[in-house]
């Protein structure tokens, strides 16, 4: 219930925000105020889930009772149990996501991602190991290389056949293919083969698998995307023998594709060596430029519809391709692209610059900030106590001290208190420790920030507060529920029992029922012995889980045990048991079966015959009675002015 409540809150529209001076309190219940704003957004979203939309009058009753529930909630401390607050708080700051970014940043970014999906560049580059012992170093040798080129002391191919790690690339002087800005590349990669001119070099750009330097070489509208199918023979790590006879065989697939009537797919299926794609006929799919090995996608682009490559080679092997269509790949409108821009810049972490000038701004506009000398002032702190190495002495000291780490709204935090809680290695020497300290005071401030921007958000946003109080409401609320009135109506058996003799009138049968324990057995011998058994419990008030639990001591897996009450056809067991009707074909797990404590009642007798009506029932008792405490606990006030408005806007829709 609450993940469906999660995703209809994630999901759901949002009313139209709404100036603080225009969103008069609606109601106030149990001292807590509730804006108009709240009621017509839950009120809209309601009936955009109804078949039949309900009337304003019926929908401010249920409003209501549902606010009363949520007092109810909080006055019994469900808001303070772990569970609560660790379930509210790992999704507040989530819900907040979307609103907490630099809207104008998020969408200069979106319209640069556009500007470059009409085109491809054909990029060359040169890539650098990065020592991860030694990250400074590398970068200075990646530097050194782009200055070789850049001086013009060493050709960018020559410098790409010495130093580039990138095996593939490096035997073609560099070349890498044409790329387009969806290219399954790291996005750092992407973005600098964009951002750097035609013909000249790159900085050094850390891709997060090396260091590059990248030279677009040229650039181009989209080739659009081919759909083939292609025949792999594997050549990688084979001595000159091994690669002469997957020729050889590439060769004589060759002339049976090409063949009359030749089905490439059937081929494929069968002698490629390409695990992924063989078992589908060779099938690739659509695919673009950047998405293949440059021979490969060379291959395939030169190719028309319906033709079959000769075999070429890559660095995986020998290839066929078998081109079967193509299409132009034509660029949506920006309006319909941009939703999938977004998701492509939240998924690959470029959205969170957005969000960190947000949280930039926040911590400005509030006078927020990091101390920016917490490293050097924890160096002080230890070399002035004399500790040169570190130990639980030492941190303690550390946490005693004044040293501040960040303010907050102007309020000072102390460094004991950013680091409460904020996991921090403790290093055997000061200056380590010193650097660990600063980093951890460091993502406790970006923390407090966020959870100062998010209570900010919820005082300024309509949109937003409606969105978290929905969804804080809906957890209490649940919660609650389930221990006045679901979990009760379900595990209270004298309850059920008592709500059934007050109102049995109401549970009568149209046809009679058998009721039974139908006990089914493995063998004639085993049935014997269980019927046996079974009579040792003749009394009338069998307890049911005394009696299955006797049994399946006694017989294990030989026997099965049901509570059955059904009415003539219903059960082709209790159909033969109770009214004469001929026995079921045998089954071969249990073919034998008898009743125990069996008999035909015209009504139910106890609530157990009637247990799922019965406990419905039960639970809308339960909510009724708690409905009516909550209204003589709690006092409800509305404001008539606000309520006048609200049923006008709700009937002008």
């Amino acid at each position: 219930m609450k993940k469906t409540f999660v995703a209809a809150a994630l999901l759901g529209t949002a009313a139209a925000s709404l100036a603080k001076d225009s969103d008069p309190v609606l109601m106030t219940v149990a001292g807590t105020d509730v804006r108009l704003s709240e009621f017509e957004y839950l009120y809209n979203k309601n009936n955009a889930q109804q078949s039949q939309a309900m009337s304003f009058d019926e929908y401010l009753g249920m409003f209501v009772n549902y606010k009363l529930k949520v007092a109810d909630a909080q006055a019994h401390g469900v808001d303070t149990t772990a569970a609560f607050v660790s379930e509210f708080s790992k999704y507040s700051l989530e819900l907040a996501q979307p609103y907490m970014r630099d809207n104008e940043m998020l969408e200069n970014m979106a319209k640069a991602e556009y500007a470059r999906m009409p085109k491809e560049r054909y990029v060359s580059h040169i890539m650098l190991r990065i020592d991860p012992a030694d990250e400074a170093a590398s970068l200075a040798t990646a530097d050194s290389v782009r200055q070789l080129v850049a001086s013009e002391k060493m050709t960018f191919e020559d410098a790409a056949l010495q130093y580039s790690i990138d095996a593939g690339s490096a035997r073609q002087g560099g070349r890498m293919g044409w790329i387009t800005s969806s290219s399954r590349l790291p996005q750092a990669f992407t973005d600098m083969a964009y951002d750097t001119p035609i013909g000249t070099l790159s900085p050094v750009v850390n891709s997060g698998y090396g260091y590059h330097i990248i030279r677009p070489e040229q650039e181009r509208p989209l080739s659009g995307e081919v759909n083939a199918r292609h025949i792999l023979m594997l050549t990688q790590g084979m001595d000159e023998a091994g690669q002469a006879r997957q020729k050889a065989r590439i060769d004589s697939v060759y002339r049976v594709v090409t063949a009359p009537g030749a089905d490439f797919a059937d081929v494929a299926r069968r002698c490629s060596e390409d695990p992924g794609s063989a078992r589908n006929g060779g099938d690739l799919g659509w695919f673009g430029r950047g998405r293949m090995v440059q021979e490969f996608e060379d291959v395939a682009f030169s190719l028309k519809d319906g033709e079959v490559s000769k075999p070429f080679t890559s660095a995986f092997g020998w290839h066929i391709i078998y081109r079967e269509a193509h299409r132009a790949d034509t660029v949506p409108a920006y309006a319909e692209a941009r939703p999938a821009i977004i998701r492509r810049l939240e998924q690959d972490g470029r959205a969170l610059k957005a969000e960190k000038a947000y949280l930039a701004a926040v911590a400005r506009r509030t006078g927020s900030e990091l101390n920016p000398n917490i490293e050097a002032l924890v160096a002080s702190h230890f070399a002035d106590n004399g500790f040169a190495a570190i130990d639980s002495a030492a941190y303690a000291s550390l946490l005693s001290s004044e040293i501040e780490a960040y303010k907050i709204h102007g309020r000072s935090v102390s460094l004991s208190d950013a680091l409460r809680g904020e996991p921090m290695r403790i290093a055997p020497d000061a200056a380590t420790t010193a650097r660990n300290a600063a980093m951890a005071a460091a993502n406790a401030f970006d923390r407090a920030v966020a959870e100062a921007a998010r209570a900010e958000l919820a005082e300024t946003n309509t949109d937003y507060r409606n969105l978290i109080n929905e969804y804080r409401d809906g957890i209490m609320l649940f919660d609650r529920s389930n221990q006045m009135v679901w979990e009760k109506a379900t595990s209270d058996k004298d309850g059920q029992e008592h709500f059934f003799l007050a109102n049995k009138a109401n549970y009568g049968w149209e046809a009679p029922r058998y009721k039974a324990y139908v006990i089914f057995a493995n063998s004639d011998s085993v049935m014997n012995l269980a019927r046996e058994h079974a009579s040792a419990f003749e009394s009338a008030a069998v307890d049911q889980d005394e009696f299955t639990k006797s049994m399946k001591q006694k017989f294990g897996n030989n026997v099965k045990i049901e509570k059955v009450i059904a009415a003539k056809g219903e059960n082709p067991y209790t159909d033969n048991l109770g009214f004469g009707m001929p026995a079921p074909a045998p089954n071969s797990r249990w073919p034998h079966y008898f009743a125990f404590q069996g008999k035909v009642i015209v009504s139910p007798e106890a609530a157990e015959d009637v247990r799922g009506r019965l406990i419905s029932d039960y639970q809308n008792h339960l909510e009724s009675l708690w409905v009516d405490s909550l209204r003589k606990t709690y006092k409800v006030k509305l404001n008539k002015k606000a309520v006048k408005e609200a049923r006008k806007r709700i009937d002008n829709k």
